[in-house]
């Protein structure tokens, strides 16, 4: 490879878009237009929205008395903050002759519930504000009664000589004693209506300043002050250094998404042009017949697409910072950071190197322009919730989310822009750790793209879905296809899905016991063996269930013991970084339950997933991926939809190291029993350890006493923490490093092929060959 090459490729990749008229309007021209726009039109709408006042209906108001509510047939003034506020309620009082008029029916006219029903369904009235029959009788006997009261006990401690500061808290005790019943008004209103719902909060805050007045009232009537009744103010005070840090916490959730987003769109439309439209103008050929290589084609056409998609992202900041400054610069609250822009341009390098890659793959896996755009809104997808939910739900910079791809990015830059710099350095490296590893992977699978010939030159013929499926029946295989293994991966995916969904809508009288057996049942067999009688000829071989050599049985269990160690850090290390929700938590102690058979659980949790995971993710799942992908990327995919396969994301997690290890496990052996073996016995070792960890932390004390032979014992391996057993990490390192010797030692035999395996998938060693 020759950078002379790349940058001839460079330069005629950028000459090329600079002459497409489309281009140049999506990267610079829409950029630069489409925020003054926007704040224009923003601009001149917000003069003519205003706020609609609510109309209110009041039924059973009449002679409220002090203090007043109504003035003049509306609102008191008192009750609001500004004459503009009290505009915003009109009412109008019912009355049984108005009934007609409101279209209710005469024998309906004195039903107050009837009647505020009706009007709101028709919406003649935004709300209705009802009072009880004498209520504002009811509400000065209240009054009358809360003085007597007080004055009763003030008589009372006088008698008993008490001193003036003990009778300080006489209201308290003497409204106690009263307990007469207490009126209530009622708000009706309309959730189905958005005007109404707003009229209902509206006319809350009025009623809330009103009965704090009422409540004042009284106080005076019984010879209290009204601050009685509030004995502090709570005073609030911004501390933001100045006017930068206050319109932080706003930008700092829209330039990170904007960033991500823009470095996206900005790089897939010159992707699709310079892949997919040479396609079709037909220049890919001539580019490919240079005597430049297909990774310096890459490169060359990778800097130009990185060079586009960081230019619209900068644009579009520029133009959304500008326009944000001019038109809401005089608002401290609503002004973009000034050094904003110092922390987004070194994180868009990457983005855009990881957005430039995964378009160009796609763009090159696109047979035509019109494609390769249907290809934008699915990875749009993919992307958006990595980006919005953090923001949204207000996520913060940790460990455990540094290590989450864009998702720790966007939340770095979330940090930095507002003003975290010294919080957010430790994570920098994490972030940038996973941020350049993804672009390694990506631009490794753009190369790929492009060093496969099936994929470059697709035939462009229409799909026909009925000749597709005829295809599939009368000419199956032994095994399935890739796209099969892929399908049965997301049927399984889908299933799991619906019946989530179905347990917790639904509540389902069962233990967790039972809905593991229903769960592996149903989401995971029955998927699985619908498709191997459908799709696949040979059982045996979709499944891989021959019969393994005892060196790879043998093997297989010995890393079960052996990794049991390394595996237990691993699910103590996602554990801290990503804590289990303490709501799910008891929920799933409560379904475990105190007097469930342990026997049943080992059954339901070691046994039953080792066969139906294994037949269903290393028997048709792997057996189907391997027979397009290599080794290593079937054993990656396999692992990727098993971890998927559990609802928890920490059991997601470990579950996906656990599919690496099985995969290896499974191709290396070529058989599937090694494989259902490992399963159980990591498993049940997860289950009993995790058993005697609860028993012997509550009374380990006891238990040293009785076996101090095994406590020391135990003590060597490791100690109890909150987290359960702990391993040293001596065992740890051990372990790791004799399980690593073991499946060496099951490798060595697998070169040579298994009987009747030999035409199912290549030997190991094939995987490069595999990967061009």
């Amino acid at each position: 490879m020759t950078g002379r090459n790349v940058r001839i490729i460079f330069e005629r990749e950028i000459r090329d878009q600079l002459r497409d008229r489309r281009t140049l309007m999506m990267v610079a021209v829409l950029p630069v237009l489409l925020y003054p726009l926007l704040g224009v039109s923003f601009f001149q709408i917000s003069q003519v929205m205003r706020p609609k006042p609510s109309r209110i209906l009041v039924i059973g108001a009449q002679e409220l008395g002090d203090p007043p509510l109504f003035e003049e047939g509306r609102f008191a003034a008192h009750l609001f903050r500004g004459p503009e506020e009290a505009r915003q309620l009109e009412v109008e009082f019912y009355t049984p002759e108005k009934a007609a008029a409101l279209g209710i029916p005469a024998d309906q006219a004195d039903d107050d519930a009837a009647v505020a029903a009706a009007v709101l369904r028709t919406r003649q009235f935004d709300a209705v504000l009802r009072f009880p029959p004498l209520f504002a009788r009811r509400l000065e006997a209240f009054r009358e009664e809360v003085r007597r009261a007080i004055e009763r006990w003030r008589l009372e401690r006088s008698a008993e000589g008490e001193g003036p500061g003990q009778a300080e808290s006489a209201p308290s005790g003497a409204v106690a004693l009263i307990a007469p019943e207490i009126p209530h008004p009622q708000i009706l209103f309309s959730t189905a209506n958005e005007r109404s719902t707003e009229a209902g909060r509206r006319l809350n805050e009025v009623l809330m300043q009103w009965r704090e007045q009422v409540g004042a009232a009284n106080l005076s009537a019984g010879g209290l002050p009204p601050q009685a009744a509030k004995p502090f103010r709570v005073q609030e005070s911004d501390v933001a250094q100045d006017s930068g840090f206050r319109g932080a916490a706003l930008w700092s959730k829209i330039m990170p998404v904007l960033l991500v987003v823009w470095a996206l769109t900005g790089a897939f439309y010159p992707a699709v042009d310079l892949c997919a439209g040479e396609k079709e103008r037909g220049t890919l050929e001539t580019l490919l017949s240079s005597p430049a290589e297909r990774i310096e084609v890459v490169l060359g056409k990778l800097g130009a697409v990185m060079v586009f998609s960081m230019a619209t992202a900068v644009l579009n900041l520029v133009s959304m910072g500008l326009t944000g400054w001019l038109a809401l610069g005089n608002l401290p609250l609503f002004a973009p950071p000034p050094w904003s822009v110092l922390w987004l341009i070194p994180a868009l390098i990457p983005a855009s190197a990881v957005f430039s890659s995964l378009a160009l793959g796609i763009a090159a896996f696109a047979r035509s322009t019109k494609e390769g755009q249907y290809y934008l809104l699915p990875l749009l997808f993919l992307t958006l919730p990595l980006v919005g939910v953090p923001v949204a739900r207000g996520l913060d910079l940790t460990l455990g989310t540094s290590l989450v791809p864009i998702t720790g990015l966007v939340l770095l830059l979330k940090a930095l822009i507002e003003g975290e710099a010294a919080q957010a350095w430790p994570f920098v490296f994490p972030v940038a750790a996973v941020t350049l590893g993804g672009c390694y992977y990506a631009i490794r699978w753009a190369a790929l793209q492009f060093n496969n010939e099936q994929v470059l030159f697709r035939d462009a013929d229409r799909f026909d879905l009925r000749l597709w499926l005829r295809r599939l029946f009368l000419e199956r295989r032994d095994v399935p296809s890739p796209a099969l293994a892929v399908a049965c991966g997301i049927l399984i995916l889908f299933v799991r899905f619906v019946l989530t969904n179905i347990f917790s809508r639904w509540p389902i009288q069962a233990d967790l016991v039972r809905l593991a057996v229903i769960t592996q049942m149903a989401v995971i067999a029955a998927p699985v063996l619908l498709m191997t009688l459908l799709f696949a000829r040979s059982v045996t071989r979709t499944w891989r269930l021959h019969v393994p050599s005892w060196r790879g049985m043998t093997g297989a269990i010995l890393l079960a013991f052996l990794l049991q160690p390394t595996a237990t850090l691993l699910q103590q290390t996602v554990m801290r970084l990503y804590p289990l929700d303490p709501l799910l938590r008891e929920y799933l102690l409560g379904l475990i339950g105190a007097g469930s058979n342990p026997w049943l659980i080992f059954l339901a949790f070691a046994l039953l997933p080792a066969v139906c995971e294994e037949t269903a993710f290393r028997g048709f799942i792997l057996s189907g991926l391997r027979q397009g992908v290599s080794a290593r990327n079937a054993v990656v995919f396999s692992a990727i939809f098993f971890g998927l396969s559990h609802t928890i994301l920490q059991q997601s997690i470990t579950a996906f190291a656990a599919g690496l290890v099985l995969g290896t496990i499974a191709l290396v052996t070529r058989s599937l029993w090694p494989c259902i073996a490992f399963h159980a016995i990591h498993n049940s070792l997860t289950l009993g350890t995790g058993m005697l960890a609860s028993v012997l932390t509550q009374d380990w004390g006891r238990y040293e006493g009785l076996r101090p032979g095994v406590a020391a014992a135990v003590r060597r391996l490791g100690s109890f923490s909150e987290d359960g057993f702990a391993y040293h990490p001596a065992v740890v390192a051990v372990s790791f490093f004799l399980a690593a010797w073991a499946l060496l030692w099951m490798y060595a035999p697998s070169r040579l092929t298994a009987p009747g395996d030999s035409d199912i998938e290549p030997p190991l060693e094939d995987d490069d060959e595999d990967d061009e």
